[in-house]
């Protein structure tokens, strides 16, 4: 067994109890908790409604994909974000490529992203954004699936896809659509990229500790708003719900977590109150796709208080075919994936999702 197989498989282990296994159909399901269990014990575990959710949020997924193993996105065009993000859709429950019921679909996506980064000519997958959602996608496959052939192709492709991000860094910290470090920065980009950073330093990729630094300056100096405890787009004005989730998380995964700054957003988002309110809140799957990861970092008081809220208010939002593209006139290929793998949260079977 291979170290980062051994690694990832430790890491199931300590949150999930379970045997070890590599193969997904023997991995054991978590316990699903009915509304009036979960009100008893307090703990914010997964009701049937929500497994229910997502069952058919994967199977919207399975009868949306293309032949090639792709989403497609808004204007018809494939997606490596929206393909990325299905892809992680399906691991957050414990499907992975070659293993079970959804091997083969998933098996599909993965050769596709692969066949994509081998086409790629300066190894960047799209903007910077999709560029993130696919390194994000890649380090977690790694090691987990059944060819190990095919974990040799994801090793290098996912070496590349870091050092594309490496080079594109801008001097003052963050990143923006374009993959060169004069593109500008934005918090969104920024907190996408990072996440997908620190995922593949934790799976074994090496990303330079000047590298991180430069990410905390760039939260901290450059878009904390002291005053509300939020995070701006550019800058420190106009802090937003989604750009304070997206840098809340990406500051306690550069080991940032018990600061007064960080815990200063976490307050911000706790005590907005157009957190749940579909209607009021821009960016709504966005939003919420990063505070439950930063409520999980925070500790368990704020995670138990915040994903019964999103459970029951994404539950509500889904759609008759098992989607979440309410409020849209088109559909937008990365709004279901959120939603499951927000929704999945209690299963823990993704390292950079867990605490």
């Amino acid at each position: 067994m291979n170290a980062m197989i051994y690694l990832k498989i430790t890491g199931l282990l300590l949150f999930l109890l379970a045997p070890l296994s590599l193969s997904a159909q023997d991995s054991p399901e978590p316990k699903v908790k009915s509304a009036t269990e979960q009100e008893t014990d307090g703990a914010p575990e997964l009701t049937e409604a929500a497994d229910k959710a997502i069952e058919r949020g994967l199977q919207f997924l399975l009868k949306s994909q293309n032949k090639n193993g792709s989403w497609t996105g808004e204007g018809g065009a494939t997606d490596i974000g929206g393909t990325s993000l299905a892809l992680m859709a399906f691991m957050v429950k414990g499907h992975f490529p070659g293993f079970g019921r959804h091997g083969a679909a998933l098996d599909r996506a993965k050769n596709y992203l692969l066949q994509r980064a081998d086409e790629s000519p300066n190894g960047a997958m799209g903007s910077m954004y999709e560029h993130g959602l696919f390194t994000l996608a890649l380090s977690e496959l790694w090691g987990m699936t059944k060819d190990v052939e095919d974990n040799k192709r994801i090793q290098v492709a996912l070496e590349h896809s870091v050092q594309v991000i490496l080079r594109a860094q801008s001097p003052l910290g963050g990143w923006r659509y374009g993959a060169r470090p004069d593109a500008g920065q934005d918090t969104s980009v920024t907190s996408t990229v990072f996440v997908s950073l620190a995922s593949a330093r934790q799976a074994g990729i090496l990303v330079p500790t000047e590298t991180i630094n430069r990410v905390v300056d760039y939260y901290r100096e450059q878009v904390w708003n002291e005053a509300t405890g939020g995070f701006g787009y550019q800058g420190n004005t106009g802090t937003t719900i989604a750009c304070t989730a997206g840098g809340a998380y990406a500051a306690q995964l550069c080991g940032k977590r018990d600061t007064e700054w960080v815990a200063a957003a976490i307050r911000h988002l706790e005590n907005n109150p157009k957190a749940f309110n579909r209607k009021e809140l821009g960016h709504f799957y966005y939003a919420h796709y990063y505070a439950i990861q930063a409520m999980v970092q925070a500790g368990g008081d704020h995670y138990a208080k915040w994903y019964p809220k999103i459970r029951d208010s994404l539950i509500g939002l889904q759609q008759p075919d098992g989607s979440w593209n309410d409020l849209e006139k088109e559909p937008h290929p990365h709004k279901t994936p959120m939603a499951i793998i927000t929704l999945g949260t209690p299963y823990r079977y993704i390292p950079v999702y867990q605490r």
